[in-house]
């Protein structure tokens, strides 16, 4: 038996067994995550957990990918601790703060439920990867320096990156060794974990289990830093709180965090249809990742998106619906519900030493360590969003990227099909003309000028239509042939446009070459069909070449 509806994700009970055992073992996963997230954010520890319950579960039911599981992710979390960071900087009431950073997280929501509904799920993740590679692995970095001062068992500087980078003297000469040492197990545990232990326990429970044994147990009377009580209870509505003044930030972090989270969601259902042979709904996705970072935000929990780690290890333990994503929440939540005066004795050294593997996990090492091979533009833009990313501002790295990335590639395009414009007077010139075309050209002797476009004409070829336009010197007539244009774009069109009226004026005789479609339609548009005689325009190159040659002067006195 399966549900599906216009409004529900594909939720089946064919695949009961599997679709539990997935949920549980993702479960699994998602606890010490999400303690690390909610802590690294600087939300808590609570907002982190009802964030992946309620993200979570949203998600599982209206979303678009059964077998996805959303959650707080890295990059979204760095993203959210920036807001934060932004807010309680300029707000001296951390509570009012707090309120608008949440606010955010449903502005997000807001803006992918409105990317979903109006068809843009096919468009959000066609980005360069250069740019993706670069934004993604910027994040990772951040994340990493964002640990700092944690993983050496110190609160964090203020100014974030910058802040923790500044003051990294001072936090080397106040290294806590004992929490600098559960830290270090807790990496250790997370990249040495052996494979066959790895099918029964995630690295990230085992490391958070071992470190939290071990620093009530060897490290029971050095006052290391914990996570605190919090309650257990259901999270309470929050009422969205704006700020005249703020509110210009308030929407711009909130639609560049919504669209981070529609590429991290869209990236990662990419990846669940390769290992399930399906295929999702872009779109439906995006509305329920919107409805869950809406409901999070109102309820004070992070923002997330689909998890690649959740995601995989959900498949692999035999989830096939969105069954799985609900029951993972459910027992995601009681959890939370039952155990958090247990959570409260975890040392915020191991959430820091797992927040830290995320971060390194997040770092595209494989893309960066080959950028330079494949293209040393590729490598600088990659290596120039990371920078800016890091250091400037999440927004101006994806923008410059983007534009920078879309420049090389015109540019590469332009010079491609600027050799799909040829100037032709004789078959001496390299071109390829049928046997009878090949004759008649060659009876003008160099008094016909045959202007041959082929391919997608795009704007960066109007210059090139100029320029070999210009270099028109001797001749009586021209034949404009655009019989193998795929696409005309605007600017090449007027380009095209001003070639022609300029060989009138001159006083050549113009003859065009157009067949029927969208080309011709573009002509017929701007009214350069109407230039022409109806004689001198044809479907048939042949026909136009014949009629050409037949009316120059020249040959007529022969």
């Amino acid at each position: 038996m399966a549900c599906y509806g216009v409004f529900l994700n594909h939720i089946s009970t064919r695949n009961i067994r599997g679709d539990v055992f997935g949920g549980v073992t993702a479960a699994v996963v998602a606890l010490p995550m999400a303690l690390a997230f909610g802590v690294a954010s600087g939300a808590g520890a609570a907002a982190g957990l009802w964030g992946a319950v309620i993200i979570g579960l949203m998600a599982s039911l209206f979303g678009g990918t059964p077998t996805l599981i959303s959650e707080p992710t890295g990059p979204m979390t760095v993203v959210f601790t920036a807001v934060i960071l932004s807010f309680t900087s300029q707000i001296p009431d951390r509570g009012t703060a707090l309120a608008m950073a949440f606010t955010v997280v449903v502005l997000a929501g807001v803006f992918q439920i409105l990317f979903g509904f109006f068809r843009l799920g096919r468009y959000i993740t066609m980005m360069p990867y250069t740019v993706i590679s670069g934004f993604m692995s910027g994040i990772g970095v951040i994340l990493v320096i964002l640990q700092l001062a944690p993983f050496l068992g110190q609160d964090s500087p203020s100014g974030g990156v910058i802040g923790t980078l500044s003051n990294l003297p001072e936090l080397a000469a106040g290294i806590q060794l004992h929490e600098l040492g559960l830290a270090v197990i807790t990496l250790l545990i997370l990249w040495f974990t052996p494979e066959q232990l790895k099918r029964f326990c995630p690295p990230q429970l085992l490391a958070l289990v071992i470190g939290t044994v071990l620093s009530l147990t060897v490290f029971g009377d050095v006052g290391l830093r914990r996570i605190g009580a919090f309650t257990a209870e259901f999270p309470t509505f929050q009422a969205p709180t704006f700020s005249l003044d703020q509110i210009r930030l308030m929407v711009v972090n909130g639609a560049v965090l919504g669209m981070l989270g529609c590429i991290d969601a869209l990236l990662t259902s990419v990846v669940a249809d390769s290992l399930t042979r399906t295929e999702h709904d872009s779109n439906k996705e995006l509305i329920g990742q919107g409805l869950g970072n809406v409901m999070s935000g109102l309820f004070g929990g992070l923002p997330g998106a689909g998890a690649t780690m959740g995601t995989v290890v959900n498949i692999q333990a035999g989830g096939r619906s969105a069954l799985s994503g609900i029951v993972r929440a459910l027992i995601l939540m009681l959890v939370i519900l039952l155990a958090a005066p247990l959570a409260s004795r975890i040392p915020l050294a191991v959430l820091a030493g797992i927040a830290l593997k995320v971060g390194f996990d997040i770092i595209d090492w494989s893309f960066l360590k080959r950028a330079h091979h494949l293209s040393i533009k590729a490598a600088c833009i990659t290596y120039g969003v990371i920078a800016l990313t890091v250091l400037v501002d999440l927004i101006w790295a994806v923008f410059i990227g983007v534009f920078v990335a879309n420049v090389l590639t015109i540019e590469r395009m332009t010079a491609l099909q600027s050799k799909g414009v040829k100037t032709i007077t004789t078959t001496d010139d390299d071109v390829e003309l049928p046997e009878q075309e090949q004759v008649l050209l060659d009876q003008a002797s160099g008094r016909l000028l045959l202007f041959q476009l082929t391919g997608p004409m795009i704007f960066g070829v109007a210059k090139t239509i100029s320029r070999e336009h210009n270099a028109i010197d001797d001749c009586e007539a021209v034949l404009f042939d655009l019989s193998e244009v795929s696409h005309l774009g605007v600017t090449a069109s007027l380009a095209l446009e001003n070639a022609i009226k300029e060989a009138i004026e001159v006083g050549r005789a113009v003859y065009l070459v157009v067949l029927s479609g969208s080309t011709r339609n573009r002509l017929e548009k701007l009214k350069l069909l109407d230039l022409l005689p109806d004689h001198h325009v044809s479907e048939d190159r042949e026909e136009i070449l014949r009629r050409a040659v037949g009316e120059l002067p020249v040959l007529q006195e022969v």
